[in-house]
């Protein structure tokens, strides 16, 4: 166990946990957290596969385990014998309020990455949602090849009736991580040819990707991004992904999931309104997200104020 240490002197702590409150809190993100993760280790563990679930855990690369550790994050100072534990853990402290995460032990070299991340989230929320891109980025990613990402999973349509489909619909998607995954023959169909460099102009609030990827930013700075705040995203995610395959061109029935048929005037309507949704419940977690980051930017900065740019 480390030596105890005083705190920065701008340490910001706002809340102080019994170690009871603390151990109820962590109780409550597990059992959020069971329902979803249970079946899906079970079904990894049996070597199947799971569409909507696979991504969030291959894509994203947060373990389960740590996504059920619950640590209280930045500003919330823990007491009792649980939390002093947490003290073989680098990142924190103990100060007379309790144990608590100290932005001093931020690395340095990470403070470049903070920052485009910060910049992005900023961006992101300043911009007016599009919601009409109708998840055309799936039917992007399998136009015309003979490898879809999913090729144990059935398509809902065959590879010519698909192909008309898509070539008569219009392509908007702005995300560079889902745009990397189109097919050569689909990328010059969309009408942003995003990359790399152009995120920070391109992202905007109405994307699922986006939208899934506040989960991302959030575990990136754990645990100065507090657990609960991790499970918010990562649980908007699980239900934007959903939506994500059920609107793309796999048949997902097998797995439990009705096609959202975005070929037809109808599916796109529901689509569009659920799209709505999800961009409404994700904008309080950006906003929170980004108070959390920038809080400890600040206080990161202060504590290394030499330092290279650079990108997440």
């Amino acid at each position: 166990m480390q030596p105890t240490q005083p705190p920065m002197a701008e340490l910001p702590i706002h809340t102080v946990l019994s170690e009871a409150e603390a151990r109820a809190r962590a109780a409550a993100h597990e059992a959020r957290l069971r329902p979803v993760l249970d079946p899906y280790l079970a079904a990894r563990r049996r070597g199947e596969k799971q569409p909507v679930m696979d991504f969030l855990f291959e894509y994203y690369t947060f373990r389960p385990s740590r996504l059920l550790r619950w640590r209280p994050g930045l500003g919330v100072a823990v007491q009792g014998t649980d939390a002093r534990r947490w003290l073989e853990d680098p990142d924190f402290v103990e100060t007379p309020e309790g144990v608590t995460v100290d932005p001093a032990r931020f690395p340095a070299h990470r403070i470049p990455s903070l920052r485009w991340v910060v910049t992005l989230l900023e961006r992101t929320a300043a911009r007016r949602p599009h919601l009409g891109c109708c998840g055309m980025h799936e039917w992007a990613m399998v136009y015309r090849t003979e490898r879809p990402r999913h090729a144990h999973v059935p398509l809902r349509m065959d590879p010519d009736t698909l192909a008309a489909f898509v070539e008569s619909h219009p392509i908007t998607c702005t995300h560079f991580d889902a745009f990397r995954f189109f097919t050569e023959a689909a990328r010059p169909l969309n009408r942003f040819q995003p990359t790399r460099d152009t995120i920070h102009e391109l992202e905007q609030p109405g994307c699922l990707h986006a939208n899934m990827d506040l989960y991302r930013w959030a575990y990136k700075f754990y645990p100065w991004v507090g657990s609960d705040l991790i499970a918010d995203a990562f649980l908007l995610a699980c239900r934007i992904r959903t939506l994500d395959m059920q609107a793309s061109p796999y048949d997902l029935r097998a797995y439990g999931l009705e096609p959202i048929p975005i070929e037809t005037p109808e599916g796109r309507r529901r689509y569009r309104a659920l799209q709505e949704q999800f961009y409404r419940e994700a904008q309080p977690i950006r906003r929170r997200l980004l108070q959390t980051l920038r809080s400890l930017l600040e206080l990161a900065v202060t504590n290394a104020p030499t330092h290279a740019d650079g990108v997440a």
